[in-house]
Formats: structure tokens, sequence, C-alpha cells
């Protein structure tokens, strides 16, 4: 995913009017290094394999994991694809105990669609650096997480689930999941940001 993503820091003027194209190259950069964000404050993988990169005036913590990389690049792409065709509804990281299988946190970012821009006409104009303050301010909630999530005192994994409409076109390599909700669970709702054409909702519970 991360050379995609480098491709689409310069995506926005200022006054730059974003389409549907635009907006999306926004939600998924946002959610690449939201993914990798979680995964390093929350200990998923080693902090030995991240690398530290400057991106929205802050510095981020990027996997060097070539599998890990291959992976998310896979998913994201097949997010964009589907973003393009608006029939995206959720991106949620679930974290579970390697031991036990246990639904331990869930991460969920609620997508909706809220201009009509398409691919080539014309779309909604928000200032880029608007943009980008609401989604400093996202991942400034998910590093600080450490303060008031649970410490993870096993090792966990992850799994991304993605919601999406009944016409979408699924592929193969990917199978159906339950929705792996966490029983009583405590949740804090994050801030949001909003291209004016996609509006994402963040949110995470936990045991």
């Amino acid at each position: 995913f991360f050379s995609v993503c480098l491709n689409m820091v310069t995506t926005t003027d200022t006054n730059k009017i974003i389409t549907l194209r635009g907006s999306t190259q926004i939600v998924i950069e946002f959610f690449g290094y939201a993914i990798n964000s979680i995964l390093y404050q929350r200990g998923i993988y080693p902090p030995d394999s991240f690398t530290a990169f400057q991106n929205y005036g802050l510095q981020m913590m990027v996997t060097t994991d070539g599998g890990l990389r291959k992976y998310l690049g896979n998913v994201l792409n097949q997010l964009s694809d589907w973003l393009m065709k608006s029939v995206v509804q959720q991106l949620v990281l679930v974290v579970t105990s390697v031991a036990t299988g246990e639904v331990l946190e869930r991460w969920v970012f609620q997508i909706e669609v809220e201009g009509d821009a398409n691919q080539q006409g014309t779309g909604a104009q928000k200032p880029e650096k608007e943009i980008q303050g609401e989604i400093q301010a996202i991942i400034r909630q998910i590093t600080a997480s450490v303060t008031f999530l649970p410490l993870l005192q096993e090792s966990c994994t992850f799994d991304l689930l993605v919601y999406a409409k009944k016409e979408c076109e699924v592929p193969t390599t990917w199978e159906e999941s339950d929705a792996k909700y966490i029983q009583n669970s405590s949740e804090v709702r994050l801030r949001s940001f909003t291209t004016k054409v996609h509006k994402v909702d963040a949110m995470v519970s936990y045991k």
C-alpha cells in the first residue's frame, strides 16, 4: 500500500475541486496510515518492524514487514475500487487473542457518501488544509489510545473486515466473516473527517 499512498500526498491543491477519484485517494491514504498506527500503538507487530514517515504534519509509523505491506496493499487497492463504485459502508480492524481467538478490540471506520461527484464530473470544494487537520485529529486520537485502552497483555493478531453492498463483486480470494462483535463492550467515539464527497466516522470498542 505504501507506494500507493505516496502517490496520493499531492492529490488536492488548496482550491482544487475534489472529485470522487480524488476523495477516494484521500480516504485510502488515511486508511493506510490509520491501520499502521493502530498496529504500532497496540503492539500487534514489533516496534522495530516500523519506520517513521512524515505526513499530516505528524510523524507516522509505517510497517517495513513485506508480508504485511503486501496484504494491506491488496486490501486497500480493492477498497479503492469499491469506493469508486460507492458500495463500501465500513472498514473494521479487529484485534483478537492469538491463544483464545477472543475479540479484544474493534476499530470501526464508517464510510458515508456525501456528494454525487463522479470521476469526470464536478465535485466538492474544501480546503486541503482543513481536511488534513481533521485527519490529523483522528491520528492523534489513535496515538493517544494507549492512555484509555486496556493493556494488551497477550500476543494478538488482527483481521480487516469490509462491509459492502450486496451488488459488489467480491474477489475469489476473499471470504465471508461474522461481524466479530464484542459482548458487553465499552466504546469510545473518535473524530471524523469529510472531503465533502466522503465522510469517515471512527470509533473503537474494547473488552
